[in-house]
């Protein structure tokens, strides 16, 4: 009936270690917990990249955390184009810009 496409066998270039995932996973959900703990509270947090922000945590999800910037990271985080604007906030101000950061992704936070 219908044109089915050939049963093709795929070759894995790359398959995370399952420890490696588990610790990955563990690591993400440990992150989420304490990121919980802190929402609506001042932090600075930094990547695994390097990359520094100070903001309040506003928002928790199973990948992300939001942080909503405070003056001075905004300039530096639009040059990355990595946030979103909050509808709830006049244009120009501090607290429009919302930077969704990966879970696991984090290596500290501090709080300010």
């Amino acid at each position: 009936m219908y044109n089915q496409p050939e049963a093709v066998q795929l070759r894995p270039v790359y398959q995370m270690q399952p420890s490696v995932a588990q610790t990955l996973h563990s690591t993400k959900e440990q992150v989420r917990g304490l990121c919980r703990q802190y929402l609506h509270h001042p932090v600075r947090v930094q990547t695994v990249h390097g990359h520094t922000y100070d903001g309040v945590i506003t928002h928790i999800d199973a990948y992300h955390v939001y942080l909503q910037m405070m003056p001075g990271n905004v300039r530096v985080v639009q040059a990355d184009a990595r946030g979103f604007l909050n509808p709830f906030f006049g244009a120009g101000a501090y607290n429009n810009f919302i930077l969704p950061l990966v879970l696991y992704e984090l290596l500290v936070i501090s709080l300010l």
